[in-house]
């Protein structure tokens, strides 16, 4: 690499870091509503991108400043000056952090919109021979307020339609805060069909609670607005309730809860929401928080066979490869991503649809579930 070259990159970075940090200062201290809400999200993500490869090569750097300083005391006589840093440490070290900074790079720009179909199918031997190779569509965490790319969406949207699932059941987290972001996606979203229609159930951001309101009248009409606009876009919206769904003169439970978790707002009423279903009935579940199952659904005495749920978002970053899956939000929820199973009762955590917080995704992509219900032989 020539010399100039070499120069131009190292300012580059420096200035890149100093203007980042002006501008969060004057966020701070001088206009905090000069940046849009969905692009905070944009700005997290750089920030970020600058913190994270520089975290990850500090330790090594500093064991290499201990060995240097530990070389220097004890052979100080024979050198001239104090060593400076061996100029392969320093290559591999910048190879090192190369990696998160373009993996990062790459979940901001194409990562979050880089949508998945993951399929399973399921066997049930109590399941109705009527919903025998039935499929349902799951999406879960839209996080509306953080998009930016209609056509990116669109073809999120489109995905999931053709599918062509009996059922699209969305699981929760329609928007970050407030019925307002939904405004310039209820279009898009309206074109989601299904010929059993679409269910969908309540997330812990729906209901408002990170959002400053002028009185809790504010906070009440927005959610009822929220709910609203789903039943304008051709949503079922279940709030502790079940619909039945019949095919063939035989039937299944969809039962619908709202938020409820161990470390989250406990809104829903599982008892309530399964007062009607009958006891020798098949029942598929819809309840955000993963939490839920182990807390509730598994030890309800009328069995709830599929539990479908989202929230974790997979953490937004991870890695998931044949054979190994890892993120550091499971060391926080039991079932974090993808199929778990007790015996014959099932949980699907959903990875999202949308994002929230870091603006992209790492190893963890936008999510679009397929689950098929086989009846055992």
């Amino acid at each position: 690499m020539q010399p100039n070259t070499r120069q131009a990159i190292h300012w580059a970075y420096w200035v890149f870091d100093f203007l980042l940090i002006l501008f969060i200062l004057f966020l701070l201290f001088v206009n905090p509503k000069f940046l849009p809400a969905k692009y905070i999200f944009v700005l997290v993500s750089f920030v970020l991108l600058s913190i994270i490869p520089k975290l990850l090569i500090v330790p090594f750097l500093l064991l290499e400043d201990i060995s240097r300083l530990g070389d220097y005391a004890l052979h100080y006589k024979s050198y001239d000056s104090y060593p400076a840093r061996r100029k392969f440490i320093g290559q591999l070290l910048l190879g090192v952090s190369a990696v998160p900074f373009l993996a990062i790079i790459y979940g901001m720009s194409k990562g979050k919109y880089n949508y998945k179909i993951h399929h399973h199918t399921l066997h049930f031997n109590d399941l109705p021979d009527a919903f025998d190779n039935f499929t349902i569509t799951q999406l879960s965490d839209i996080h509306c307020g953080s998009f930016t790319d209609h056509e990116a969406v669109k073809r999120g949207i489109e995905l999931a339609n053709s599918q062509k699932s009996d059922l699209i059941v969305f699981t929760g987290d329609l928007v970050n805060n407030e019925s307002i972001e939904l405004d310039e996606w209820q279009s898009l979203f309206a074109k989601l069909s299904a010929p059993f229609g679409i269910y969908s159930i309540l997330g812990n951001h729906d209901y408002g609670d990170y959002a400053e309101w002028p009185s809790p009248a504010a906070k009440e009409a927005n959610l009822n607005r929220l709910k609203q606009m789903q039943k304008e876009m051709g949503w079922t919206l279940l709030i502790d309730e079940h619909a039945k769904l019949e095919r063939s003169g035989q039937s299944l439970n969809l039962v619908g809860v709202q938020n409820w978790g161990k470390n989250f707002a406990r809104y829903g009423n599982l008892n309530k929401a399964m007062s009607t279903v009958d006891a020798n009935s098949f029942t598929v579940l819809l309840s955000h928080d993963p939490t839920h199952w182990e807390a509730e659904a598994l030890q309800h005495p009328k069995p709830i066979h599929l539990t479908l749920a989202g929230h974790t978002h997979g953490m937004q970053f991870g890695i998931e490869i044949p054979g190994f899956r890892w993120s550091a939000v499971k060391y926080i929820y039991n079932q974090w991503a993808g199929l778990y199973n007790k015996g014959n009762k099932y949980i699907n955590v959903n990875r999202g649809f949308g994002f929230i917080g870091f603006s992209g995704r790492v190893g963890i992509w936008p999510e679009i579930s397929v689950i098929t219900l086989k009846k055992q032989a």
